[in-house]
Formats: C-alpha cells, sequence, structure tokens
C-alpha cells in the first residue's frame, strides 16, 4: 500500500479519524493526506495528533470550504509533491470506510489501472432509510439518462489511478455535489472503473455526518436537474413553435406535409438553442465545429423519428386538431428524450482524446 496514498477530508472530526489514521498505518499505508477544512480552533488538538501520526501530512482550510474543495486541495498536493505514487484513495474521517476496505479499493485500482468505487449493500438493516432512498433515486437517474450502471452514487471511498486525477480534481462543485460531478465526468469522458464490495457502517445513525439534507440535496441533484431542464427549456420551445406552424394555413400549400414542415422548422429553432445551453451550461465543453456536426446528426435523426411517428398516429388515430397533434408529438419527444440525452452526453459532447475508450464496468 506504499504506492498510494490516502485522502482524508475532515471537518469538525471526532476522535474516530485518529482511530481511522492508526488503522491505515497498520494496514501498510505510508502516505496520508488530512485536510482539516476550517475545523476551528476547538479542533486544533485533535488535528495536532493526527499530525504526529508517522506518514501523516496535515493540510489546512482557514474557513470551511466544503468536502469537494478539500478533496481538490489533497489531490493539488498530491501531483506537486508525490511524483512516485501511484494513485489515491480518498476516504471519509467519521469512521465508515474501514482500513481493510481502503486498501482493498486500493488494491483493486492498482490491479486493473481503473477507477476503483467501494460499493456498500444498502439493503442492510444498518442503513438509514434517506440514505438507501437517495442512492436508490440516483442509481435509477444515472441508469435511465447516463446508461451507467454504478450501484452505489453517494460512496466517497474512491481510488483514482494518477492518470486520471487531473482531469478528476476538475469536476465542478466544492462540497457534497462534487462527488456526483465526478461520476457525471467519468460517464462523460468514458473513464473506466471497478466497482469493489466494502462493509457497511453506519455508526449512531450517521449522526457525525455534516450532510445538510435539504441545502446538499439540492447541490447534488441540482446538477442532475440542470441536465433536465436544458433539454426540457428546449421542448417547451419546439412544441410552441410546432403548434404555430401546424396553425399557419400557408403551410398547407406546400408539396410536404404539415406535420413534416412544422416539426422541421420547429426543431430548427429549439435545436440552436439546445445546442448552445447544453454546450456552454450543461456538458460545459467548447462549442466546437465537431460537437455542432455530431449535434445536428442527431437532430436529423430525431426530427426524422418524432415526424414519422406523428404522422404515423395521425394516419391511424384520424387525427386532425393541431393541438391534438401537439399533445401526440409531445409524448414522442418525451421517449425520444432519453434517448438523446444519452446520446448528447456521450457522443456529441464527448471531447476526444481525454481518455481511454469506455470500459466495461465490472465487480471485483
Amino acid at each position: 500500500m506504499n504506492r498510494v496514498s490516502v485522502i482524508i477530508p475532515a471537518y469538525q472530526p471526532d476522535q474516530k479519524l485518529i482511530g481511522t489514521l492508526e488503522g491505515l498505518r497498520q494496514a501498510g499505508f505510508t502516505d496520508i493526506l488530512v485536510v482539516d477544512d476550517g475545523s476551528g480552533p476547538a479542533f486544533a488538538s485533535l488535528f495536532q495528533q493526527a499530525e504526529a501520526i508517522p506518514g501523516c501530512t496535515l493540510l489546512r482550510h482557514p474557513a470551511n470550504r466544503g468536502k469537494g474543495a478539500a478533496l481538490k486541495t489533497a489531490m493539488a498536493y498530491f501531483l506537486q509533491h508525490q511524483p512516485e505514487q501511484a494513485g489515491v484513495v480518498t476516504a471519509d474521517a467519521d469512521g465508515q470506510h474501514l482500513p481493510q476496505d481502503i486498501a482493498a479499493v486500493a488494491q483493486a485500482m492498482l490491479d486493473s489501472g481503473q477507477v476503483a468505487l467501494g460499493v456498500r449493500d444498502f439493503s442492510h438493516p444498518s442503513v438509514p432509510f434517506k440514505s438507501r432512498a437517495g442512492n436508490r433515486i440516483t442509481i435509477a437517474v444515472f441508469r435511465l439518462l447516463l446508461g451507467m450502471k454504478v450501484h452505489d452514487t453517494q460512496t466517497g471511498l474512491r481510488a483514482i489511478p494518477r492518470p486520471y486525477i487531473p482531469m478528476l480534481a476538475g469536476a465542478k462543485g466544492d462540497r457534497y455535489e462534487y462527488e456526483t460531478n465526478m461520476l457525471f465526468l467519468m460517464n462523460h469522458r468514458h473513464v473506466p472503473f471497478v466497482e469493489v464490495p466494502i462493509t457497511v457502517v453506519y455508526l449512531e445513525g450517521n449522526r457525525s455526518s455534516h450532510f445538510r439534507v435539504v441545502r446538499d440535496s439540492l447541490r447534488v441533484y441540482g446538477v442532475i436537474l440542470k441536465y433536465l431542464f436544458s433539454s426540457l427549456g428546449s421542448c417547451v420551445v419546439d412544441e410552441l413553435a410546432f403548434f404555430l406552424l401546424k396553425s399557419l394555413e400557408v403551410l398547407a400549400f406546400l408539396p410536404i406535409p404539415t406535420t413534416f414542415t412544422a416539426a422541421f422548422l420547429a426543431r430548427a429553432v429549439s435545436s440552436l438553442l439546445n445546442f448552445w445551453v447544453n454546450a456552454n451550461l450543461v456538458f460545459e465543453e467548447r462549442a466546437s465545429t465537431r460537437a455542432l456536426a455530431r449535434y445536428y446528426i442527431l437532430a436529423v435523426c430525431q426530427i426524422a423519428a418524432s415526424a414519422c411517428l406523428v404522422f404515423l398516429a395521425e394516419g391511424v388515430f384520424t387525427i386532425t386538431s393541431p393541438a391534438l397533434s401537439t399533445l401526440v408529438k409531445i409524448l414522442v419527444d418525451t421517449m425520444l428524450f432519453f434517448i438523446s440525452f444519452r446520446v448528447q452526453h456521450r457522443w456529441v459532447f464527448r471531447r476526444d482524446g481525454d481518455g481511454p475508450e469506455e470500459g466495461k464496468d465490472k465487480t471485483v
């Protein structure tokens, strides 16, 4: 384990931090980075104990900046000062990650050369309801929108090989949302990963956690909502434009069915808006010519599929009302939305050359 550094962000920890550090030493770790994330003078003596442990380096934030910021501070230190280390493993300070599990995740990273995620069994009776429910919801979102099969979206036990650290340290967010953003970025950049079963430990109902249910949940799920509302806003523009265009009698004189013409013109307007928002605000990638070309290849396919399915429904159900045609189109486009989102995330706005091609995740 002397080739892997351990990163532990800590905010107002208790004595369990010292127990974790001593356990890591016994497990063979010789380089441990502890970040005091603005805990204050009342915790100075505890961090002095931590710093006195052989192999432990203490990094400090003058004020609380959040778990994500603490992880980034330690990663930056690692890249600058530990050139011989193979990677890092991040762990929590509250005793929920056992030294043997931290070692197992680190070893899985060394063996595979991939990111290793510690995965808890959320069916275990000790798991609090809010943690179980939150994880299941996020798992469903990841699978539905991203096609990413990860079984513990909230895990803080992650081992990252050195080559991936600069990329993943650049994920957005300074608090708990950073860990969710890291998974989004891994999926977006096709970073392969393995999953390692770990022990479920919730001490005193997880009372030591500093996770603020409302505020931090909004931060975490706000990332997901940003993805959703981008396409939803463009969808509203598309459906409104389709309704207005279907209502124009002048389109009836064209040799092409009104449904196809209205769908094409409406999508021409909404697609430009959607591309700009996705490039600049959602995926936060440069709006390159290649991305634009990919986007319109997808848009043409989606327009054709939408128009054909709506036209087929109009013929089968003898629909003549613009309002009813629009309702059918909404249902069709809702189905296509999930397909389109995944393609945009994994292909349209993919930055070529940023990492290996997609690897198959597996459980060690």
